[in-house]
């Protein structure tokens, strides 16, 4: 009953090459994950066994003949495309874009510090990568990354969010609810692009990048006629539990928008576990915010710099996505109130610090889009403490005074450059670092945090014990995935495996030198640092570690 639960974040970055006319971006992205690895660790590989991406969460299968290629994600490569990060995480080749996989996280707080973290460890592998690889060395040329999530010409990436849910909430529900959060949270929650349409066929600002490349209500696909909402039901938990998969989000680069994102969408998602037993009616809810056709709105709302535009609804009338917003805040206000009860003040009594900041940002966040909707471009301009939360209002103030300097219009190419400046990885090339630099954006988590969750996992999931893992035992580790763990015996000084904890005789006997040990942890929260510290510490080997920590789970 708050805004904590397993989360976590996918960012997909544009790779480039400047400089050369035909450089492949392929190449690149293989380049830059190889930069990642070390070579204490570049042999483990991924475990795709417990990937699933033709589970669709509506109750159906799709037949892997009818699939797509680029749909069956778990399909292992033959090069090596996977680096296991120091923090617990993954970085790898996911089609033409290197990619971090953030390790799993608890609140939307933690979650934002180990996601702009992965912004560091990619520049610095990108960085590596132009230093060693001996043609780009001798190119002169490095590597450059980007977090954005379109190139202006059509072709688009992701930045996917993760949730944790209970599986025994309704996925019709889950569909419905989300696709109205989806849809109206771009007036707070977008980077800004310029170009409209999905391959800038109209000059103009926009609030997101992503909107445009969105062309369906609802399915399992990721890579081409994406959805609103995505079915793909591949838990990497228990039985209990689903994990939602966003594919619809902006690559921000700003602190608030960011937590934002993850904290309402677990907020809302806490709000459907829960409005059952709070006698909370959620049809009726669900009822009033069902669009007429969601994804022209998707686009209405992108479009839209006056944060006014009229929504159709399915049931006759209209609303505008500021409405829907406050419609959801609502909602999920008058169940926390009937589950938790309210203090003095009325307020729900929400149970931890990070819940009660992620809803007074909310509230903060309707305020800010308020007062930029009631204001002209001029008093726009002037917003610095909005600019300082908004993101796409801070990009479009940085832009509009440019056009209004040089007299340049929407078209002109320099906008588009700016607009690709902010997303550079690189400090030194990058519009919105200045900017930050100069007090500019508000914070939320500092350098020295960054840098803590870029070499060091989270203590509050499997992650802690993967990396500890990785860092403990580099070459006896085999594979790894989300939820599992595979180490292959070692051999002692005789040639006999080492003596296995609190392994059984029997047990240990029947593990031989050579042998593959994996360990299931498909439970996030069981293997987290303060379940499983001791054990590492008093490890003589990864065997015997995982042996012991999976006869301590069956105890359990």
């Amino acid at each position: 009953m708050s805004v904590k639960r397993v989360m976590g974040t996918e960012t997909e970055y544009a790779v480039s090459q400047p400089g050369v006319a035909y450089y492949q971006p392929v190449k690149l992205s293989f380049d830059v994950v190889g930069a990642a690895a070390d070579e204490a660790t570049r042999h483990i590989r991924w475990d795709y066994r417990q990937e699933d991406p033709v589970n669709d969460a509506r109750g159906t299968r799709l037949d892997r003949a009818a699939a797509r290629p680029d749909m069956l994600t778990d399909a292992p490569q033959l090069n090596i495309t996977n680096v296991i990060a120091p923090n617990g995480g993954r970085i790898y080749v996911d089609h033409a874009h290197p990619e971090y996989s953030a390790p799993e996280t608890t609140d939307p707080f933690q979650a934002l510090a180990y996601d702009h973290a992965g912004d560091r460890l990619m520049l610095a592998a990108a960085q590596a990568a132009s230093a060693t690889d001996p043609e780009l060395k001798a190119s002169g040329r490095p590597v450059v990354l980007h977090r954005n999530n379109v190139d202006g010409k059509g072709a688009s990436w992701g930045t996917h969010e993760n949730y944790m849910m209970r599986r025994d909430v309704p996925f019709a529900d889950v569909a419905a609810l989300m696709t109205a959060h989806f849809v109206s949270r771009q007036i707070w929650a977008g980077s800004g692009r310029v170009g409209i349409g999905e391959a800038s066929e109209q000059a103009g600002f926009q609030l997101s990048q992503r909107a445009d490349t969105i062309h369906a209500k609802i399915g399992l696909q990721t890579t081409f006629d994406r959805p609103i909402i995505n079915t793909r039901d591949e838990s990497h938990s228990t039985g209990e539990f689903r994990r939602l998969h966003v594919i619809v989000g902006d690559a921000n680069r700003m602190d608030v928008p960011q937590v934002l994102k993850l904290g309402v969408t677990s907020m809302l998602l806490w709000t459907l576990e829960h409005a059952q037993e709070a006698g909370y009616d959620l049809d009726a809810l669900l009822g009033s915010l069902r669009l007429a056709d969601p994804v022209e709105a998707m686009h209405t709302v992108s479009h839209d710099l006056t944060l006014a535009a009229a929504l159709p609804l399915e049931t006759g009338g209209a609303t505008t996505a500021w409405l829907m917003q406050v419609a959801l805040r609502r909602a999920v206000y008058e169940v926390a109130a009937a589950t938790l009860g309210t203090d003095t003040k009325g307020e729900p009594a929400w149970e931890d610090r990070e819940t009660r900041n992620v809803m007074a940002m909310w509230g903060q966040a309707l305020a800010d889009t308020a007062a930029i909707r009631h204001a002209d471009d001029d008093a726009r301009l002037a917003m610095k403490v909005e600019g300082a939360r908004v993101e796409w209002l801070l990009k479009w103030q940085l832009l509009e005074k440019l056009r209004r300097k040089t007299g340049a219009s929407w078209a002109d190419p320099r906008l588009a450059a700016v607009d690709l400046s902010w997303a550079a990885l690189d400090p030194a090339k990058s519009v919105f670092a200045k900017l930050v630099a100069a007090g500019g954006v508000e914070r939320l988590v500092d350098d020295d945090a960054l840098a803590h969750a870029a070499q060091n996992p989270p203590e509050t999931t499997r992650a802690w014990l993967r990396a500890a893992l990785v860092r403990t035992f580099p070459s006896d580790v085999v594979a790894a995935s989300w939820s599992h763990l595979t180490v292959r015996v070692p051999r002692s000084d005789d040639g006999m495996p080492d003596t296995y904890g609190n392994a059984s005789p029997a047990e240990a006997t029947s593990v031989r030198p050579g042998d593959l040990v994996s360990l299931d942890m498909s439970d996030p929260l069981a293997f987290r640092k303060e379940n499983v510290e001791t054990a590492v510490a008093e490890a003589s080997d990864s065997a015997a570690l995982l042996e012991r920590l999976s006869l301590e789970r069956r105890a359990a």
